[in-house]
């Protein structure tokens, strides 16, 4: 029988799924200590982001050659060392067709959060401030939308900003969108000294060079807001730190950081960043989809089928 191991959580319908299918499914989280013993007990292993699967994961794993599978329950795959795994045999696959519209959203949360000063205000009322004169915000439509990366989540992110009425232009490391008629596409360099609001949505893989760093902010223009839902990493937190604090940048939304839960706690209190805990995909129909699409790719796993490659954008 197949042994499935869920170490951080999946929607309950697809646990569910899974059980009928006759599966022996394990729902448990490990600490590593305990995960590199139970590890080679399992044919497959699914985790979302708290599991981190290093070299001595799969190297336990190894020792029965047993596991066979990794599933990443969302879009990026930086807590799985995927090189090394298929090295040793074992496939990785994701779901990065789920959670598009839910992080989409969440980007043009922040951005009207960061216009209308919605973050600074829900909590300054909350102290029995009435700051009405301080908050003299934009209005998001006919601003720029730039979009860096352009895959699932940054075509939807597109589609939603242009809705509103916002200029969208967007950058890909792969070049222009073949048939997109739509955005305009642009170099790096006109992305960030043309854009009011910059959204990232790229993949970071540990010990890569931020995208976006001090030589990049100083291109932006005086005033603009950056958005990050995408990992942490891709933005130099401690460059951006000093951009909000000589106001070259006029905000900036952050989702996701360098370390989680422990956030710089600079950037924890800075009045001028709209914060939210990794949530981009917590919505209960990305949740839905994305257990759907695990149990979709267990079911190609056992019947042979071939997987596809891992996406390598977002």
């Amino acid at each position: 029988m197949l042994r499935i191991l869920v170490t951080d959580g999946i929607e309950k319908t697809a646990l569910k799924r899974l059980v009928n299918m006759k599966f022996d499914v394990v729902e448990k989280h490990f600490q590593k200590i305990e995960l590199i013993k139970e590890i080679e007990n399992f044919d497959v292993l699914v985790v979302r982001s708290a599991t981190i699967v290093d070299k001595d994961i799969i190297d336990a794993a190894y020792r029965t050659k047993r596991l066979k599978l990794i599933i990443r329950g969302g879009v990026g795959v930086d807590n799985i060392d995927v090189d090394y795994a298929k090295q040793k045999g074992i496939m990785v696959r994701n779901t990065p067709n789920a959670s598009s519209a839910s992080v989409a959203e969440l980007v043009i949360g922040h951005i009207f959060t960061m216009a209308r000063f919605i973050h600074c205000a829900n909590v300054s009322m909350r102290k029995g401030e009435w700051n009405k004169n301080q908050y003299k915000g934009i209005e998001v439509c006919g601003k720029t939308l730039g979009i860096i990366g352009f895959g699932r989540i940054g075509r939807e992110t597109a589609k939603k900003a242009k809705a509103l009425g916002m200029k969208v232009k967007f950058y890909d490391i792969t070049g222009p969108m073949v048939g997109n008629k739509l955005y305009k596409y642009c170099k790096l360099d006109e992305i960030l000294t043309t854009s009011d609001f910059i959204s990232l949505h790229v993949p970071f893989n540990c010990g890569e060079k931020a995208v976006i760093g001090q030589e990049e902010i100083s291109k932006m223009k005086d005033g603009a807001y950056l958005i990050n839902c995408a990992r942490g990493g891709v933005i130099d937190e401690n460059a951006l730190i000093e951009a909000l604090d000589t106001g070259k940048l006029a905000g900036a939304a952050i989702d996701v950081f360098e370390k989680e839960p422990a956030i710089n706690p600079v950037l924890l209190s800075h009045e001028r960043v709209s914060l939210t805990p990794h949530i981009g995909a917590s919505t209960k129909e990305a949740q839905e989809r994305i257990g759907d699409e695990i149990v979709d790719i267990v079911y190609d796993f056992i019947k042979g089928r071939e997987f596809d490659g891992i996406a390598k954008s977002i």
